[in-house]
């Protein structure tokens, strides 16, 4: 039952011989990939600035300290993909880095991940432009809120 359900909603799985004509170019993948860490650094700014806003003032001196930690993260995140492209020169998405490393649940669980990820990019994407679509044309507003609700 859990099979036909996922073949419904996924579909079918591709034959191994047609994989090779599913990859991206590398600047159609550029391009489709960056887009995640993109709109991060564009939305998050903007976000913890509102967070801290909203807690008035004073709190506004605690945006270097987040800018630190986010600035640490990034570094970590720098190394590790340092780390894995040395170790699959080839090509080593996070399924494949996950499942080798640590098993191939833990390579699903990573796989899925990315996958959430990209879709919620693509959703706060959306959202943004939405916003700043009515905050530039205000009488727009009701008709964008009317559509954003389905």
């Amino acid at each position: 039952m859990i099979r036909k359900i996922k073949r419904l909603i996924i579909g079918e799985p591709l034959p191994n011989w047609e994989y090779k004509h599913q990859k991206l170019s590398k600047k159609v993948a550029l391009a489709v990939f960056s887009s995640d860490s993109l709109s991060s650094v564009a939305y998050a700014t903007e976000e913890i600035l509102l967070i801290l806003i909203t807690a008035g003032i004073p709190a506004l001196i605690n945006s270097l300290p987040i800018s630190l930690v986010i600035l640490f993260l990034l570094w970590i995140l720098v190394i590790s993909y340092k780390q894995t492209i040395e170790a699959y020169p080839n090509g080593g998405g996070a399924y494949i880095v996950a499942k080798e490393n640590i098993g191939e649940i833990p390579g699903l669980i990573a796989a899925s991940a990315l996958l959430l990820d990209y879709v919620l990019t693509a959703s706060v994407s959306i959202a943004a432009g939405v916003a700043a679509v009515t905050s530039a044309f205000p009488a727009r507003h009701s008709l964008c809120s009317y559509l954003t609700k389905y």
